[in-house]
């Protein structure tokens, strides 16, 4: 055994099980594996995982000790609900008095609609608190679980200040051996409907991830691998085990959220779309200023509590068949060569077609038109026409790509199809891959207004087995730059290998004070440690949404200490230059250097737009923040900046501050700030008075080394 450490990340995929190992010091990708996931095993999907990492650990001569790290992400919670294999969940509301009736209905949460006629069922009884008694509390079980549940959600009023009502449920159940959740477990928010229903999504998943859990973390010891198990969340960071026992709703959509936490690993994106490209569909999710949108997830058309991803997923992909309808190719999609037990024509060999293959039509699926495209082929074989072959013969993937296919078998088929249609290979090739570009297209300008990205600075990013068979022709179309994401087919799996623990805790708080911050500051440092972060790496962001009042701690950190933070290296100066001049729309040579500390640099430039024939003009100053990669972080235009130390902030940060708000008879506007310095970046843009904003600076300045430089930059 040596003193290397390694990084195992695990995908169960509906298909595959992916392995990734990373070197713990370098990053650098070492192995990567793919088997078929055991669904049908008798220990189910921990049989392939248990299976894959004996594999590469001895493959690459790797001894259980040496691992560091491991963690896996898992579609389970997402396919549960998808496929409605959720338990019964009964529901306890606690009130009294007037507000006994109010939460009544808003606790009472009726079946939620899931997908194909699919439902998560749910069992309403009240409490009054006034004579809560633990007899009550047991009555009420038994009751619930005649009805038919499996599980049991506490939710009152006020739980999130004082949850000992709550708390006495769980405890009882407990002891009648039935598991048990409560809204203030899922989130501190008020919105008794809301956080009551996601404690009832919670709640439907837990016995069925309490299983796969158990024998998943036996599997791991089994191997001799001492490292926590990690499980993959919903925002893109991993949580131990035991936090997944009881919050399994944060792994809903976590397989989505490894893919483009994997390209942000590898990628140096400022803005961006990034397209996880399968065999049948494609997640499509936005990154802005280096970091991916997280938005409040919905279940059965229902808003939660739960932040993930917001990813949009759409039935196009490198296995999506051709539609042919009145002689002409209708549509890409929305069933694929998987789905209908037929193999790709660019993955065969021409011999496999025979020596007369002929086209013909078929339904995928019974109830499905009789209008799909493939090739009668040698021995009664069928091969489905895809849109993978459609790239490969239009010359959009390269030979080296995992989506590379035979050109000649292509060539075949699609010769077949034009024939029919009465133009040549390519020109259907090119109309099967218009229309699915249009689809795609239709939902990427969607994303690009919503977050209002500017068009000329985005970048497509591919990832997954088919990211070239989509995404190069898309950017052809639209006119914007592309890149294939380094190991694609595997970017989630090594999402998952180089993911950070991630904990988030919001409470609805009106005009936090110092208290507040100080408070909730403790708590996420508290839960952060117990899913398995070291101490000494977490780092804390404090947000404030004035618009919704809410106070919002999101914790970061590793389960180790790392030798290295990241895998980017520092860009030239020029390089930068030019990036940032890019960003803000800007020529090269109309962007200087305006100061630098840590890994932060910003440039600065003045745009001139002249009207009125030339005769008058107006000048604004555009700022780009980037860091040593090359990232935007930030970019604004009438922006100010700052630079000072720590133990300047008490003066010169003040008297900017106060230069940059913007006073009234009403009141005084503090303008959006945000502050970087060494590693850190530090948003400000919620707070709501000067006070709080300082009191949040001194907490996270005050380890800081007075001498520190600090740059300041703020807007209105």
């Amino acid at each position: 055994m040596t003193d290397k450490k390694y990084r195992i990340g695990i995908d169960v995929g509906g298909t595959f099980t992916d392995a990734a190992v990373i070197d713990n010091d370098s990053f650098e990708l070492i192995a990567k594996k793919k088997i078929p996931t055991t669904h049908h095993h008798p220990d189910g999907v921990a049989h392939g995982i248990i299976t894959i990492i004996h594999q590469v650990l001895a493959e690459n001569n790797i001894a259980p000790q040496e691992v560091s790290f491991i963690a896996h992400g898992t579609t389970q919670a997402t396919n549960a609900l998808l496929e409605g294999d959720v338990a019964k969940v009964g529901i306890i509301a606690m009130g009294s008095g007037l507000e006994g009736k109010s939460v009544r209905k808003e606790a009472c949460i009726a079946d939620i609609p899931l997908a194909d006629g699919k439902f998560l069922h749910t069992f309403n009884t009240f409490l009054d608190t006034r004579q809560l008694s633990d007899a009550a509390i047991r009555a009420a079980i038994e009751e619930l679980c005649r009805q038919g549940a499996e599980v049991i959600v506490a939710s009152e009023a006020y739980s999130v200040d004082d949850p000992t009502n709550e708390l006495r449920v769980m405890a009882v159940a407990a002891d009648m051996g039935i598991s048990a959740t409560a809204g203030h477990e899922i989130t501190q928010l008020y919105g008794l409907k809301t956080r009551t229903r996601t404690a009832v999504v919670n709640a439907s998943l837990i016995p069925r991830m309490l299983e796969t859990a158990n024998m998943t973390e036996q599997a791991i010891k089994a191997a001799g691998i001492a490292s926590q198990l990690m499980i993959m969340r919903c925002d893109g960071g991993v949580m131990s085990i035991d936090e997944v026992r009881k919050r399994p709703i944060l792994t809903m959509l976590s397989g989505l959220a490894a893919g483009v936490a994997g390209a942000l690993m590898y990628e140096k994106i400022s803005d961006g779309i990034f397209f996880e490209v399968g065999g049948t569909s494609v997640d499509i999710s936005v990154i802005k200023n280096g970091k991916v949108m997280i938005q409040n997830a919905q279940v059965g058309g229902h808003r939660t509590y739960l932040r993930s991803l917001d990813v949009r997923t759409l039935a196009v992909a490198g296995g999506s068949m051709i539609m042919v309808e009145n002689n002409k190719i209708a549509m890409t999609g929305p069933r694929s060569a998987h789905i209908a037990g037929c193999e790709y024509e660019c993955f065969v060999a021409e011999s496999a077609f025979g020596e007369r293959p002929t086209l013909d039509f078929i339904s995928p699926r019974p109830g499905d038109p009789p209008t799909y495209a493939v090739v009668n082929g040698a021995h009664g074989r069928r091969y489905a026409l895809t849109l993978a072959g459609a790239a490969n013969l239009l010359g959009y993937v390269p030979a080296d790509d995992y989506a590379a296919g035979n050109l000649a078998s292509a060539r075949i088929a699609w010769q077949l199809l034009g024939a029919y249609l009465g133009i040549s290979a390519e020109q259907a090739a090119r109309q099967a891959l218009d229309i699915a570009i249009d689809k795609v297209m239709a939902i990427v300008n969607e994303m690009i207004s919503e977050y209002r990205l500017e068009p000329h600075f985005i970048t497509l990013v591919g990832g997954g087995g088919s990211g070239c068979v989509l995404v190069p022709a898309m950017a052809e179309k639209a006119a914007m730059k592309y890149k294939n994401a380094r190991n694609a087919p595997y970017i989630s799996t090594i999402g998952v290998a180089m993911a950070m623990v991630r904990e988030m805790i919001e409470k609805s708080v009106v005009n936090p004070g110092e208290s507040d911050i100080k408070k909730i500051r403790a708590e996420i440092i508290e839960r952060i440690v117990r899913s398995g972060a070291n101490e000494e790496t977490v780092d804390i962001n404090i947000e404030i949404d004035k618009q919704k009042n809410v106070l919002r701690a999101i914790a970061t950190g590793a389960t180790e200490l790392r030798k290295k933070e990241s895998i980017s290296e520092t860009l030239p100066l020029a390089q930068l230059r030019q990036i940032a001049a890019e960003s803000i729309n800007l020529k090269a040579e109309a962007v200087t250097p305006a100061c630098q500390t840590g890994r932060w640099h910003l440039f600065e430039g003045i745009s001139e737009q002249k009207r009125f024939w030339g005769l008058f003009s107006r000048k604004k100053r555009r700022l780009s923040m980037l860091d040593r990669g090359g990232v935007v972080r930030l970019k604004k235009e009438n922006a100010n900046w700052l630079l000072c130390t720590r133990a300047e902030i008490a003066s010169l940060f003040i008297d900017f501050l106060d230069d940059n708000t913007r006073y009234s008879e009403a009141n005084a506007a503090i303008p959006k700030t945000f502050l970087f310095w060494k590693e850190k970046m530090l948003d400000l843009s919620g707070t709501q008075t000067k006070e709080q904003m300082l009191s949040i600076i001194d907490m996270e300045l005050d380890s800081v080394d007075r001498q520190q430089p600090v740059i300041t930059v703020a807007w209105q």
